[in-house]
C-alpha cells in the first residue's frame, strides 16, 4: 500500500513522539516561554538584537496615516488634528503614537503578544481627542480557562483569559490589576481581575493555527540553541581565563642535598603563604638553573581552531530560527558579494512588509485611527461627514532605504514613466505624503519666483513627462544646479 515514509514507525521515526494536540494545548507551558525569551533578551545579544532588527524594519520611525481625501482644507485639518494627539496619546505621557508602535512591535517579537486597552478620557481633560492608549504586557492577562465567574455571562466561556460569548465572538479581555511580576501577590482568581470589553482592547499577535488565542514568542525555537552556545561560549571564555594563568614548575634535587640559590632570581628560594616555594617570573629574564634542577612550563588549553566557524555556524542557525538575515543580525559580511546582499535583504523586506500589512496595520493602526475618529467625533472635533473622511487613509510604512541609488531611482521612474506605477504611490513606497511632496514642490517654485532666481528650467523633469533623451546623468546634473519643478500637466509618454 502507498504510504508516506513519514507516517512509518520504523527504526528511523521510532523515537519521535508527535502528540496531537491542539493549537491551543500545544502551546502549554507559555509563561515558562516567555520568561525565558524576555531574559534571553536582557543577556543574549542575539536574541536582543533580533528583537531590535525587527521593531526597527516593521516600524522604523512610524507607520503613517495619510488622508486619501482631495478636499485640501479638510485634509490639513485632520492631518493636524491626528499630529497633535499622537504627541499625547501614551496613557504614560512617556512615548509619542510611533514610539508606542515600536514598543508593541518589540514587546510582540519577544513575548509573542502585546495588549494595547483604549482608554477613554474626559472633555476637560483637553486632550486633541478624548482617548489615549495603554500598552500592556502579555502577562496581564492570564492563562485562565473557566466556565463559571464572579459576573460571567450565561453561556460566556473565559479561554486563555478572553472571554467568549455563546457563539464564540470575544467579549472581553481579563486582566490583572497590576502586573503579576510586580504584584505582591500571585493569585488569578476572578476577584483579583478586571473585565474590559473587547472593542477596547487590541490584542496583537500572529496566529499560527487556526483558532490559536495567544502569541508565542518568536524566540521559543531557538531557545535551547541560545542558551547551549552561551554556555558554550563561557566555558571557552574560562578557559582561555585559566590559559592566561601562566606557570611553570622548578624541580630542585631530593631533600637532603645541598641548598642552592633560586635560579631565577638569585636571591633565596621564597615561598608562598602554605610554606611552597615560589620562583618569580621577570621580564627579559635568562638565567642558569643549578646542577640538578630543571623547569617545567605548563600547557594551557587554547580556544580551538574551529571555535570561530562553530560560533558562525550556531549563529546562523539563530539567525533562520528567529527570522532575521545572518548578515544583519551579526554584522558579518564575510564572502556576501553585493548582488547577494541585495537578495538577502529583498527577501527579508518581503517578510516584513507581510508582517506589517497583515499584523500592525490592521490589529494596531487601523483600529486604533477608528477609536481616535471616533472619540473626536463624539467630542465634537469632527463632524459626521469629517469623521467619515477621516477613516479614509493609506497607511505608509517608512521607505526602505536605496541599495543601489542611481539604479533603484532610475526604475523608479522608468515605471512611472511606463504607466506600470504612479507617482503618488512611488512617494508613498517612500514613507512620504505626495500631498506634502507637490504642495513643497510649488512653495519652493513660488518662492524662487518671488526671489527672482534664474534657475535652469526643464519642462519635461517632472515625473511622468519625462522623455527618453533626457539620460539619468543629465537629469542629476539639472537637480544639482537647481532645476525648477514645472507645473505643466503631466502626460504619458507613448
Amino acid at each position: 500500500m502507498a504510504r508516506y515514509d513519514s507516517a512509518g514507525n520504523g527504526r528511523r521515526l521510532i523515537g519521535w513522539a508527535t502528540p496531537d494536540s491542539g493549537p491551543n494545548r500545544a502551546i502549554a507551558g507559555l509563561q515558562n516561554i516567555r520568561n525565558r525569551a524576555r531574559d534571553a533578551g536582557r543577556n543574549e545579544w542575539a536574541a536582543k538584537g533580533a528583537r531590535s532588527r525587527w521593531a526597527t524594519n516593521l516600524v522604523g520611525t512610524g507607520i503613517l496615516a495619510r488622508p486619501k481625501i482631495a478636499d485640501t482644507a479638510l485634509r490639513a485639518k485632520l492631518i493636524a488634528l491626528w499630529d497633535d494627539w499622537s504627541e499625547e496619546c501614551d496613557a504614560d505621557g512617556v512615548l509619542d503614537l510611533y514610539g508606542l508602535q515600536a514598543l508593541v512591535a518589540r514587546n510582540w517579537i519577544e513575548a509573542g503578544e502585546v495588549f494595547v486597552r483604549l482608554r477613554p478620557r474626559r472633555l476637560e481633560d483637553g486632550l486633541a481627542a478624548p482617548l489615549q492608549l495603554q500598552v500592556l504586557e502579555a502577562e496581564m492577562v492570564p492563562l485562565l480557562d473557566t466556565d463559571s465567574a464572579p459576573g460571567l455571562a450565561p453561556g460566556h466561556s473565559i479561554r486563555s483569559g478572553i472571554e467568549f460569548d455563546a457563539i464564540g465572538r470575544r467579549a472581553a479581555y481579563w486582566f490583572h490589576r497590576n502586573h503579576p511580576g510586580d504584584a505582591t501577590t500571585t493569585s488569578i482568581g476572578t476577584a483579583d481581575l478586571a473585565c474590559v470589553p473587547a472593542d477596547q482592547v487590541l490584542h496583537i499577535y500572529e496566529p499560527e493555527r487556526p483558532g490559536q488565542l495567544r502569541g508565542v514568542s518568536e524566540f521559543a525555537a531557538i531557545l535551547p540553541k541560545l542558551r547551549g552556545i552561551g554556555n558554550y561560549d563561557d566555558a571557552v571564555l574560562h578557559r582561555q581565563e585559566i590559559a592566561n594563568l601562566f606557570t611553570f614548575f622548578v624541580t630542585r634535587p631530593p631533600e637532603g642535598a645541598t641548598p642552592t640559590p633560586d635560579p631565577l632570581s638569585g636571591g633565596l628560594v621564597e615561598t608562598g603563604p602554605d610554606g611552597v616555594p615560589i620562583a618569580p617570573l621577570e621580564p627579559g629574564t635568562g638565567q642558569e638553573l643549578a646542577p640538578g634542577e630543571d623547569v617545567k612550563f605548563s600547557s594551557p588549553p587554547d580556544a580551538g581552531t574551529n571555535y570561530g566557524d562553530y560560533m558562525r555556524n550556531q549563529h546562523q542557525y539563530v539567525a533562520a530560527g528567529s527570522g532575521i538575515p545572518y548578515e544583519l543580525l551579526t554584522g558579518d559580511l564575510r564572502d556576501v558579494s553585493d548582488r547577494a546582499l541585495r537578495v538577502i535583504l529583498l527577501e527579508f523586506r518581503r517578510h516584513c512588509q507581510q508582517r506589517q500589512w497583515h499584523i500592525l496595520i490592521p490589529q494596531l493602526c487601523r483600529k486604533i485611527r477608528r477609536a481616535w475618529a471616533k472619540s473626536a467625533w463624539l467630542a465634537g472635533r469632527l463632524t459626521q461627514a469629517e469623521f467619515r473622511h477621516a477613516l479614509q487613509v493609506e497607511w505608509a510604512p517608512q521607505g526602505w532605504d536605496y541599495l543601489h541609488p542611481v539604479q533603484d531611482v532610475d526604475a523608479r521612474i522608468k515605471e512611472v514613466r511606463a504607466g506600470l506605477k504612479t507617482r503618488s504611490a512611488a512617494i508613498l513606497e517612500k514613507g512620504d505624503d505626495p500631498w506634502a511632496v507637490e504642495a513643497e514642490m510649488a512653495a519652493d517654485n513660488a518662492r524662487a519666483d518671488a526671489l527672482g532666481l534664474k534657475l535652469e528650467s526643464d519642462p519635461r523633469a517632472n515625473g511622468n513627462c519625462m522623455h527618453e533623451d533626457v539620460s539619468p546623468s543629465a537629469r542629476s546634473s539639472s537637480i544639482e544646479k537647481g532645476v525648477r519643478i514645472s507645473s505643466a500637466t503631466r502626460t504619458y509618454d507613448q
